[in-house]
């Protein structure tokens, strides 16, 4: 299962500069989809060998001017729902504040690990003041520079000692895991309760209660499934917090803990930058995935309805856009065995093996129909590809000149590899090696 931490504090202690150090020697790989916009809200990283997820929960607040302490209970609330480890960051240079008292009160009656990090200690005088912080019963104060990333080695070190360390073989059961993501109100629920049928026997969450993301085996359609479900998580009081940050935080956890996501889309809003932030966390966690628009049945509709609505789509999420969408309507039942069945495909795709020669036949005929560009006179030439023992679908190319193996041939064969095999609705990974 993931691991996550998650930055919490009150605003300009420093929760960016933190959150760019612990994911940003990564950058190259949580950037390596082009196309992908990174938001700074969320974050993969390892230390040691060991993965995780960062959640920044300040890096989405409304207008920053006037945040006061709900606004930050709230994050607070949040990460110690969601995250396996909190990092409570103070300020040593302004000293204890009555909002990092209001934080450390929530803190404390926590059972999840919480470890207090003093940033700014650039020098000796402020490693003392930093012992000010002891008064918030937190423990000890790890003191940091996330300027410099000084200290920042040793907390992750400890940090990464809560987590387990994510095991190949953790699918023990293989039996598909689908999660069912998209933004408050897109009829995520409905669509699970119309999967399930009436066998949902989920008792009433007690008022003010949260109830963890539950996930129900099912056997139906002809088909063995488990759906992680995070619709129902929200007190009804909730949903006014309409937030894109609360509804991506979310995700992120159903997001790693599925094989294939069905990405829900309101037919009546189309495709907004908030679903684009869904859209992007499960490209970067390498999982599968299905559009469905939802709410099919509440559109006005000609003969071009569908095909412009999929051209649009489609615009939007390129270049990833090898991706099956489905038009269903939850409420009428319309197409929901489709959105199973195209699930499921998609599972298959994504565990799809294919032996090397078939790969290097592919490879013989794609460089025969187009030439990798030469680069300043220089020939590149593939002279073999493997698919590596991943989990996921990823190639290795190799040959003379990596380096000058540009963006779009590398497009170009990712998109011939997709019309000879079918990953639709996969991300892959090519890699291009010295021979």
């Amino acid at each position: 299962m993931g691991n996550i931490i998650a930055i919490v504090g009150r605003p300009n202690v420093g929760k960016s500069t933190l959150f760019n150090r612990l994911v940003g020697w990564r950058h190259a790989i949580v950037d390596e989809i082009a196309g992908v916009t990174r938001d700074r809200i969320y974050g993969k990283s390892d230390w040691n060998g060991i993965e995780f997820s960062v959640i920044d929960t300040g890096g989405y607040v409304v207008n920053s001017d006037d945040i006061f302490e709900e606004e930050i209970r709230k994050q607070v609330m949040l990460a110690i729902d969601e995250a396996d480890v909190i990092t409570f960051l103070v300020d040593a240079q302004t000293g204890v504040t009555d909002m990092d008292v209001a934080v450390a009160n929530i803190l404390r009656r926590t059972t999840k690990p919480v470890y207090l990090v003093v940033n700014k200690v650039d020098n000796n005088d402020i490693r003392l003041m930093a012992n000010e912080f002891y008064s918030l019963g937190l423990g000890e104060p790890w003191c940091i520079s996330s300027i410099n990333g000084s200290g920042t080695g040793d907390l992750l070190d400890d940090l990464v000692k809560k987590f387990t360390k994510k095991e190949e073989d953790d699918k023990v059961d293989e039996v598909p895991r689908i999660a069912v993501v998209g933004r408050p109100n897109v009829g995520k629920s409905s669509l699970i309760n119309t999967f399930i049928g009436e066998e949902r026997n989920i008792v009433t969450p007690i008022a003010g209660t949260t109830r963890d993301a539950i996930d129900t085996h099912y056997r139906k359609f002809g088909y063995d499934f488990i759906i992680v479900d995070t619709a129902g998580l929200r007190r009804k009081n909730k949903v006014k917090e309409d937030l894109e940050f609360y509804s991506v935080m979310r995700s992120v956890r159903a997001i790693e803990n599925s094989d294939v996501c069905l990405l829900l889309i309101d037919a009546t809003q189309g495709i907004e930058r908030q679903d684009m932030n869904i859209f992007s966390l499960i490209v970067r966690n390498k999982k599968g995935l299905v559009i469905v628009i939802n709410k099919w049945d509440l559109v006005e509709k000609d003969n071009k309805t569908m095909d412009e609505y999929t051209r649009l789509i489609k615009e939007r999420i390129a270049p990833f856009n090898d991706v099956p969408i489905v038009f269903a309507s939850a409420l009428t039942k319309q197409r929901v065995y489709k959105v199973v069945e195209a699930a499921m495909q998609v599972y298959e795709n994504r565990k799809r093996r294919i032996p090397t020669s078939q790969l290097n036949e592919f490879l013989q005929e794609a460089q025969e129909a187009q030439q990798p560009p030469a680069y300043k006179g220089k020939y590149v030439k593939i002279k073999y590809v493997t698919q590596l023992p991943t989990q996921t679908p990823q190639f290795a190319f190799f040959c003379n000149l990596p380096q000058y193996i540009r963006d779009s041939y590398k497009r170009y064969l990712e998109n011939k590899l997709r019309e000879r095999f079918n990953f639709s609705g996969v991300p892959i990974q090519l890699y291009f090696r010295q021979k």
